[in-house]
């Protein structure tokens, strides 16, 4: 049956939301719009999807004066929600919070802070950004050997050469673990490679490479492979080290190891949130848009209309199952990759044939299932990466970090404290049943985690109890399909793999007049499948979106990942050398 057609005005968005309902709580209608006479004048923007880049984009072109509506078919925040467990508040307290992962707000993420210190926070002179807390400490956690607590922050000294960078990586990784110094100093040296690599060179020769491949973990010891390839790589992307692009993982080492004084940083390393995600960001940020006249409406994006050299339409269906399409003047789309290529029609893809290497994206798998103890733990102040886990296991404590949203005052007044535990190898046969997660039923899932975990933490003296353990929760994107006997995802990762930078696309091409793109797999300086490159591709959309509209409205504020000062006239010379085929000056 053909569906309606619908413009993009005051009107028909309220009638839709009002139609459509909450979704999930948050979604509703908006405050009020912009006059007709601003959206006649072709300011009406459709933002496709409610993730960290949909509401980055909404927030930007309201601030603008843009009429702005977003369409999301779930929960607004994507994978940065948090998720209420039903059922499990008692005697008036609230419900437990369960997460898609844990969240981690490194220092050198600088999108994410800046639009946090633009969401108002009742008692905050820093609006969302002061619910940001640092974690002083790392622990790698070895399965039958002594554990390793890294202190977090600045640390090490000045370096002004490339080889007292040398020494300085390879000293703190000689003195934070049990790694050998030649295997220290060998790491040491791969990283000043790359550090010392032009754009050209990361881009065209680094992003091929497998950083296993590159870091070569094949001649090392056990120690390097699993600490430097292996652990590196799924814990930053949940990919195996020899499917991960050097370039992102590289770009990574030179924030977090290249860069020892956090020079540029706009906070600590490593920082949590205060409280449950939704309570301490998302839903203030909700607030805070339909403050500027955003408005929210639930519905599920189906397909994109062309006329010409232009989208026309959006067609969508709304929570009651009612088709129509949505008419605005620009469309942004924020949404997942494994989403947005379902959309890519013939027709589009004419205008915009880059657009068909999306298809051979690599998506995996990254979820987070909480364990709610009835005792407090003292693992660590802060991460821990279970190297040996089959299922590439980190946790995070989060009872010592919810000032604001204390675990002690949800559910039924016994849990103490939440480990909140990401799993990262879904693919790999775990140690109770010999399958994999994604093989697993939910309970098998809860019982094969901590069983992984209990593994590492009581080797050396019980620091996880089953006594305490008073019940668990997996991310509701993860449904066992009993046919099948496996599980689907409905929020996958991205993976940046070897070769994969030449099929990402840039947020817009003048081919296709008003689409833009937002999402973490839009090419970014960050480089990496996450909330800050989600946030940063959403501002090169806008501005994009400016620029094609002639407005005059102050664009948004890019960053750049911080590179040393002192290797620059290296990065000079590289430029020719990569140009005539010689290798990096420090490749040996």
């Amino acid at each position: 049956m053909a569906g309606q057609r619908l413009s993009v005005t005051r009107r028909s968005v309220l009638r839709g939301a009002i139609a459509a309902g909450a979704m999930a709580g948050a979604v509703a209608a908006g405050a009020a719009r912009p006059t007709s006479a601003r959206a006649a004048a072709g300011r009406r923007v459709a933002v496709l999807g409610g993730g960290v880049a949909g509401l980055t984009a909404a927030h930007e072109l309201a601030e603008r004066g843009f009429e702005v509506t977003l369409y999301e078919r779930r929960a607004l925040g994507g994978k940065a929600r948090s998720i209420l467990v039903p059922g499990s508040g008692k005697d008036g307290r609230p419900e437990l919070w369960g997460e898609h992962g844990f969240r981690f707000f490194p220092g050198f993420y600088r999108h994410i802070p800046d639009t946090m210190r633009r969401i108002p926070f009742a008692g905050n002179a820093n609006g969302v950004w002061d619910n940001l807390v640092a974690a002083s400490e790392v622990r790698f956690s070895r399965k039958g050997t002594d554990d390793t607590i890294i202190p977090m922050g600045k640390a090490g000294k000045p370096w002004s050469s490339p080889d007292t960078f040398r020494e300085t990586v390879g000293s703190a990784i000689t003195t934070s673990t049990n790694m050998g110094t030649s295997d220290a100093l060998y790491f040491a040296n791969r990283l000043l490679v790359f550090n010392t690599s032009c754009d050209a060179r990361r881009n065209g020769q680094w992003d091929g490479v497998p950083w296993r491949d590159y870091v070569g973990a094949g001649k090392r010891s056990n120690e390097f492979r699993m600490l430097l390839s292996r652990t590196l790589t799924t814990l930053l992307v949940a990919a195996k080290d020899d499917k991960a692009s050097t370039r992102t993982i590289g770009n990574m080492g030179e924030q977090f190891l290249g860069n020892p004084l956090e020079t540029g940083n706009d906070g600590p390393l490593d920082r949590l949130l205060n409280g449950a995600t939704n309570e301490a960001w998302i839903d203030p940020w909700v607030n805070r848009l339909r403050e500027l006249g955003v408005t929210f409406v639930n519905a599920e994006i189906r397909g994109l209309e062309l006329d010409g050299a232009r989208i026309s339409g959006a067609r969508v269906v709304d929570s009651t199952g009612a088709a129509q399409t949505v008419e605005a003047d620009h469309f942004v789309s924020a949404l997942p990759v494994e989403v947005a290529r379902t959309l890519w029609t013939p027709e589009i893809l004419s205008l915009r044939p880059e657009l068909a290497g999306m298809s051979q994206l690599t998506v995996d798998w990254m979820s987070g299932i909480q364990f709610f103890l009835r005792r407090r733990t003292d693992i660590a102040r802060g991460h821990v990466a279970y190297v040996d886990s089959p299922w590439s296991l980190t946790s995070i404590a989060q009872g010592q970090f919810w000032n604001r949203t204390p675990v002690t005052g949800l559910g039924d007044g016994s849990i103490q404290d939440c480990l909140s535990v990401d799993i990262s190898d879904w693919n790999t046969p775990g140690i109770l049943y010999g399958k994999p997660a994604k093989e697993c039923t939910h309970e098998e899932i809860a019982r094969e985690t901590w069983a992984q975990l209990g593994a590492h933490l009581n080797d050396r003296g019980e620091l996880l109890s089953q006594d305490d353990l008073h019940s668990w929760f997996l991310d509701t994107g993860i449904a066992w399909d009993a046919s099948q006997k496996r599980n689907t995802n409905a929020d996958p990762l991205l993976i940046n793999t070897a070769g994969s930078l030449a099929l990402r696309p840039y947020s817009h091409a003048d081919s296709l007049q008003n689409l833009y793109l937002a999402g973490d797999y839009v090419r970014t300086n960050v480089d990496l499948a996450t909330m800050e490159g989600a946030s940063e591709s959403a501002r090169a959309a806008v501005n994009k979106l400016l620029e094609v509209t002639g407005s005059d409205a102050p664009r948004c504020q890019v960053f750049t990942l911080y590179r040393a000062p002192e290797l620059e006239p290296f990065r000079q010379l590289d430029i020719a050398r990569y140009a005539s085929g010689q290798p990096n000056m420090f490749d040996a």
